[in-house]
């Protein structure tokens, strides 16, 4: 197992909603989701630094939300009004270097294992 776990992850049909939860053994200054969809390039979903700042790619803006337990260092992303096009692995990322909420995948040097999310129309 390594440092992140993710857990959460289904099938969900179309307006339905998921939560997403990431635990986290370290210690990072930023973490994040990011997302990959069969056939596609890696995005970033959402990311929160330390201070609770927070970025969502536009795609998501209005339907996900993420958050921190930060004394478990536990990571959220609440995902509600599910599109198919959600579809994808959902990966955890924890970044120990900078502080801004990036989306940029090399902001990030922890990943999770990943997991699935289905949304059907």
């Amino acid at each position: 197992q390594g440092r992140l776990v993710e857990s959460g992850g289904g099938s969900v049909q179309a307006g339905g909603s998921l939560r997403l939860s990431c635990a986290d053994s370290g210690y990072a200054y930023k973490r994040g989701w990011f997302r990959q969809a069969p056939g596609k390039e890696r995005e970033g979903v959402a990311a929160i630094g330390a201070d609770g700042s927070s970025r969502y790619a536009d795609s998501v803006k209005g339907r996900f939300t993420i958050s921190q337990d930060s004394p478990k260092r536990t990571l959220y992303l609440h995902m509600n009004n599910l599109k198919p096009e959600d579809t994808a692995m959902y990966y955890c990322v924890a970044g120990t270097t900078g502080t801004y909420p990036s989306l940029l995948r090399e902001s990030y040097n922890y990943w999770g294992q990943g997991t699935q999310v289905t949304v059907s129309s």
